[in-house]
């Protein structure tokens, strides 16, 4: 039942870790004009890692709100 549940877990956590490079990669591809919208939707409020994504894109560009 254990090595049942750690491989289920394994698989898991494989599938959310490809989750986040696409997610990562999708916010890489943005154009600057849709970089700067989606950045723009999460600058207010609390930070999130969407928003930094989105920061991080922005200074490897060199780009800013």
């Amino acid at each position: 039942m254990l090595k049942t549940r750690m491989k289920r877990l394994a698989t898991q956590t494989e599938l959310d870790l490809r989750r986040l490079a696409a997610i990562e990669a999708a916010v890489a591809a943005l154009g600057d004009e849709d970089l700067l919208d989606f950045a723009d939707i999460f600058a207010a409020g609390d930070p999130t890692p969407l928003r930094a994504m989105a920061e991080e894109q922005m200074r490897l560009r060199g780009i800013r709100l």
